[in-house]
């Protein structure tokens, strides 16, 4: 393990006003996003949207890294160069996703799952290094529901998460270490806060015995948030304020950055979360996005299949937008700019 080459990397994918464009859906996700344009889930529109994404002129200024899912990790552009060469030309780090998904656990509680891909994953990564992947990511899902989580499924996803993380380190691949609690729920923000908590204290007490370097990881976790059919929604600056309160509480300062999930906000409401917690300050990570859809939407409708300039545009609007949210210099009349 170089931990020079592993802190270097994870300062690098949070560094100031840039963030993480997570492009990494599975063929199953990505086809329910293309059925939505009526476009085929096929490899070559799939090749040619990621394209469209990775070619936007100048969103190298607002992203620091992108995930890619496996298939786009091996593909070329439509130019015939490597997508990870092509985004190491433009100063973006490659990742790489690397769990096998979400599956039941057993033993849990209802909706319960653990996260599956430990097996032969020394040797993936040493298939992804070679590729050029620097970073990787692998997400862990805590249900909230009647009598869920249990203390069981936490600790669980935790261990797979440290366990994952030691071996990216080993292979000097930085680990995004992302347990999600999920938000679409009808809780209250405050069991929210609750569940975070407890799972962020079970990853970092794992991280610690499984010998993770600390100052080579970025933490991608949920925000603390209302559960999407609370009918009482918590309001930005509490959702700001309750989910640095919980950071601050469980969140070593040796962790170089935190890179949020958005986990199904809308897009503007994604930003100004990211853009309240970096206005309160007071924290020494780097606070940044590592968004999905948040990022993506808008491109996707807008490109359609085949308006590749309309969807570079909407891309690019949005990670400018979360870039300037990462500084805490976003402003809703920034949205009509």
């Amino acid at each position: 393990m170089n931990e020079k080459i592993l802190n270097e990397t994870a300062r690098a994918m949070v560094a100031p006003g840039r963030g993480i464009l997570a492009a990494d859906e599975s063929t199953g996700t990505i086809k329910k996003r293309f059925d939505k344009i009526g476009i085929d889930n096929v490899e070559a529109n799939r090749q040619a949207y990621r394209d469209m994404l990775f070619n936007t002129p100048d969103f190298e200024k607002y992203t620091s890294g992108v995930i890619l899912f496996e298939e786009t990790l091996f593909q070329k552009s439509l130019s015939g160069v490597p997508f990870p060469e092509l985004l190491a030309s433009k100063g973006v780090i490659p990742g790489i996703k690397v769990d096998q998904g979400a599956k039941p656990l057993f033993g849990g509680g209802a909706e319960e799952t653990i996260t599956e891909g430990l097996d032969g994953l020394r040797e993936r990564l040493q298939k992804y290094k070679a590729a050029g992947a620097r970073f990787a990511k692998w997400r862990a899902v805590i249900v909230i529901g009647d009598g869920t989580p249990s203390d069981y499924a936490i600790h669980t996803n935790a261990h797979a998460l440290a366990r994952y993380a030691a071996l990216c380190q080993e292979a000097d691949i930085v680990p995004i270490v992302e347990p999600e609690v999920l938000m679409d729920a009808d809780n209250s923000i405050e069991i929210c806060e609750s569940v975070t908590d407890r799972t962020l204290e079970a990853v970092f007490h794992e991280l610690y015995l499984q010998k993770v370097l600390l100052e080579g990881i970025v933490l991608k976790p949920n925000m603390v948030v209302s559960g999407a059919k609370c009918p009482t929604q918590a309001g930005v600056q509490e959702v700001a304020e309750r989910t640095l309160k919980i950071l601050k509480r469980r969140v070593p300062i040796a962790v170089p950055g935190i890179a949020f999930l958005s986990g199904g906000q809308s897009d503007q409401l994604a930003t100004a979360h990211l853009d309240a917690m970096n206005k309160i300050g007071g924290f020494t990570w780097g606070l940044t996005f590592s968004y999905g859809r948040a990022l993506q939407a808008a491109a996707l409708k807008a490109w359609g299949g085949s308006n590749v300039e309309a969807g570079k545009a909407a891309h690019l609007h949005r990670a400018k937008m979360n870039g300037l949210a990462s500084l805490g210099k976003w402003d809703k009349s920034l949205e009509a700019a």
